[in-house]
């Protein structure tokens, strides 16, 4: 099951790109000493017009999310596919305090 923080992610993620569809998306919690979240792994279909915009912005873009920080996103990966660019990304989300 998906958790809060997932299902705002994916949603900001494609607020943010509305051209953009969700392939793949997954999660796992994530924990420091002093900070609770989760780790994000997602693919996000894009055309390939702007893909070079969205992988030279998306990585410092404000993904406001209730409750939550994006404190990391990096695009892994980014591969043809038909119709569009596959970007691999990942994410880490921590509890807002």
């Amino acid at each position: 099951m998906s958790s809060a923080a997932h299902r705002r992610l994916c949603a900001a993620l494609l607020r943010h790109i509305p051209a953009a569809r969700l392939v793949k998306a997954r999660e796992r919690p994530w924990a420091s000493i002093t900070f609770a979240g989760a780790r994000h792994w997602l693919t996000l279909l894009v055309p390939p017009d702007l893909a070079a915009d969205i992988v030279r912005d998306l990585p410092e873009a404000d993904l406001p999310l209730v409750g939550h920080i994006v404190a990391d996103l990096a695009i892994m990966r980014q591969t043809p596919e038909a119709g569009g660019i596959a970007l691999v990304l990942e994410a880490l989300t921590v509890e807002a305090i």
